[in-house]
C-alpha cells in the first residue's frame, strides 16, 4: 500500500485482504503505520497457497530497495491505480 504521492510504502500479510484493506483505508487502528502515514492505496498484491510463502515474500519485499519496490509495483500496475476495486467483490 502507498499514500497519495507514492512516497511511503507498507507491506503486509493477511488472510483476508478485503477486510484488511478496509481497516487501512478507514484508519481502524489510528496509531498504526498506515494511519500515521496515510497509506490507503492498494497498488500491489499477490495470493499464496501457504502462509509461510507469503511471509517469505513479505520479508523479501521489505528488504528490497525503494527502487525495487517501485519496479515491482510498476511491473503489474504502471499507472499506480488503487486495486481495491479489483478485489472488493471477491
Amino acid at each position: 500500500m502507498t499514500n497519495r504521492h507514492h512516497t511511503t510504502f507498507y507491506t503486509g500479510v493477511t488472510e483476508d485482504i478485503q477486510s484488511r484493506v478496509i481497516q487501512h483505508k478507514e484508519k481502524h487502528f489510528p496509531k498504526s503505520f498506515t494511519a500515521r502515514y496515510n497509506t490507503y492505496k492498494l497498488v500491489y498484491f499477490r495470493f499464496f497457497d501457504h502462509i509461510g510463502s507469503a511471509i517469505e515474500e513479505e520479508k523479501r519485499i521489505k528488504g528490497d530497495s525503494r527502487q525495487q519496490k517501485i519496479d515491482l509495483i510498476e511491473s503489474s500496475n504502471p499507472d499506480w491505480l488503487d486495486l481495491f476495486e479489483d478485489i472488493k467483490d471477491w
